[in-house]
């Protein structure tokens, strides 16, 4: 499963074996996301946080280590999952408040390495709210569910070290997901340096998806 509508979700709730993850973060704000949560969600989902659920500390990543979001090792990864209560047979929903990009993270995380049941909520929490499907205030923590057993593989498939990236720039298309206007140079609102690495084509994010 890729992809899992509002109305679909909804019918769901409150089954056995479901967990919606709240994905929403805000570049530059720490802790919006949390605050977001807490103002609205989804009823029985719990948040996880890009900045200390999803990825390492900078320094400490399974794949180099640098960056701003660093993917952690996948035992720590399927451990901080398990403390969460998802658990191997366990469908997982995400969802965030913009393009989908931290949700979709969530979603290639457990997909990459063998998780099946996993899906991004189309349209994801503005569209839930558009819909006039349920919202919740009360709070829902990892700790309000018992760990669970969560196997996953050892190793993240599908990367590449930055070492061995550069060595290849110009034979493998590197495409750069940001905004055109940060692709560009012409902004940047957080990183040191603007710009894009070389020969890197531009594929924004949000064009791959409608207003809707």
């Amino acid at each position: 499963m890729t992809l899992i509508s509002g109305t679909e979700l909804a019918g769901r709730l409150g089954g056995p074996n479901l967990r919606i993850i709240d994905t929403r973060w805000s570049l530059g704000r720490p802790g919006a996301g949390r605050e977001a949560y807490e103002a609205g969600h989804i009823p029985g989902a719990i948040h996880l946080d890009l900045d200390t659920d999803l990825s390492a500390p900078p320094g400490q990543g399974a794949i180099g280590g640098l960056g701003r979001h660093p993917l952690p090792s996948p035992q720590a990864f399927a451990a901080r999952m398990a403390a969460a209560g998802i658990g191997d047979d366990d469908l997982v929903v995400a969802y965030d408040e913009s393009d989908g990009g931290v949700a979709a993270r969530l979603w290639w995380m457990l997909d990459a390495l063998g998780h099946e049941r996993v899906a991004v909520l189309d349209g994801g929490w503005r569209a839930w709210q558009e819909a006039g499907l349920p919202v919740s205030t009360d709070p829902t923590t990892a700790t309000d569910r018992p760990p669970a057993r969560l196997r996953l593989a050892a190793a993240w498939p599908r990367t590449i070290e930055r070492r061995d990236l550069a060595e290849r720039l110009g034979s493998v298309v590197l495409l750069d997901a940001r905004a055109p206007e940060r692709y560009r140079g012409e902004i940047e609102p957080i990183d040191p340096l603007a710009g894009h690495i070389p020969t890197a084509r531009n594929s924004p994010l949000a064009r791959n998806i409608g207003p809707d």
